[in-house]
């Protein structure tokens, strides 16, 4: 189903421009370089990760959620050494959410439940939806039954749809039902490498009154490893259950403003301030220290790599086709074909989820 239209937004900073496509479309923008020219800005000192969140909260400026003074106070960021004033709470509107299926499946259980309540007082359910765009990807629930042959992968993603046949019928029903809601069914990969190579535009448009507005892909993903989008200059970080569904329900996620370093303890793990993005600061002791290199587990045991094949062949054995695509058709194709539930079954027996 199509998402509606969402109502134009102020603009008290008079920074909505246009620009015309070369397919001869024309999209609206938020122009940072309006608050440069109202002397509220200086550009080129800001980092890239608090443009991202100044451009977020420019749209959303005079809105239901975002003072015009915070854009002020976050257009005038400066690094702020350890201990010298308060932070900042900032409310970040992240353009998408992407779920793992243990978290995303209580989140569509949430909404199901919310159209019962409507149906049951006679309203309209198909007002009952996400209202921000929302890709689940089915990952977590990943077993390895078979391993070592070259139909191991068919197999463990056949016992897949066998043992959670009533989950994925939920699932398909809510992709069908619900508007800016999408399933990538099992057997297509990880989540954070399904977002990085096919879910990620980089920049988003989403129809906004009768404009087309365009704006920085940023995102909160239900799974640790989120935060690889940043590889591809998305700003987007890893958030609980009950985040991301305030996110889905069109709630703000508040933040700290950054504070230009690296938090003590801080790195991969995200521990200590966690919650403030890290902009244009060091590296501290912990990310700068040399980490093993990660041994490569092939599927014949060995640990020497294969000269001329693919990781995806060493893993799974060459040739296995799915759903008539090649594990690394499935790398090329941008379109993501595997979200048409429809191609299940047709050369995989027994997976064709009605």
């Amino acid at each position: 189903m199509d998402p509606a239209p969402i109502p134009t937004a102020p603009d008290p900073f008079t920074a909505r421009s246009t620009l015309s496509t070369p397919f001869g479309e024309t999209v609206t923008y938020y122009r940072l370089e309006a608050l440069e020219e109202q002397g509220l800005a200086d550009l080129d000192t800001l980092p890239f990760t608090v443009r991202i969140l100044l451009e977020n909260a420019l749209r959303h400026a005079g809105g239901e959620f975002v003072d015009p003074e915070i854009v002020k106070t976050l257009a005038r960021w400066k690094p702020r050494p350890t201990g010298e004033g308060p932070a900042m709470e900032l409310p970040f509107l992240p353009g998408r959410v992407v779920l793992q299926d243990f978290t995303g499946v209580p989140a569509v259980v949430d909404l199901a439940a919310m159209r019962d309540a409507v149906a049951r007082l006679g309203g309209d359910v198909t007002r009952i939806n996400p209202l921000v765009p929302a890709d689940l990807v089915i990952d977590h629930s990943v077993q390895v039954d078979r391993f070592g042959t070259t139909t191991a992968f068919t197999q463990n993603v056949d016992l897949e749809y066998e043992r959670n046949r009533e989950r994925y019928e939920l699932l398909r029903w809510a992709q069908q039902s619900f508007q800016n809601f999408r399933v990538v069914p099992p057997g297509t990969g990880i989540v954070h490498q399904v977002n990085l190579e096919y879910l990620a535009p980089v920049v988003m448009t989403k129809l906004v009154g009768a404009e087309t507005v365009a704006l920085p892909d940023t995102l909160v993903g239900t799974d640790s490893h989120t935060t690889m989008i940043n590889a591809l200059g998305v700003l987007g970080w890893g958030v609980g259950g009950i985040e991301a569904e305030a996110v889905l329900l069109g709630q703000p996620l508040y933040l700290l403003t950054p504070v230009g370093r690296s938090p003590p303890g801080g790195g991969a793990a995200g521990r200590g301030d966690s919650d403030r993005p890290c902009a244009g600061g060091h590296r501290d002791a912990s990310q700068a220290r040399r980490r093993r290199p990660v041994r490569r587990v092939l599927r014949c045991g060995s640990e020497q790599p294969v000269p001329g094949r693919s990781r995806y062949d060493r893993q799974y054995g060459p040739g296995i086709r799915c759903d008539g695509l090649t594990l690394s058709d499935r790398r090329r194709d941008a379109r993501l074909p595997a979200l048409d539930w429809s191609l299940r079954g047709t050369h995989c027996p027994g997976r064709n989820i009605q």
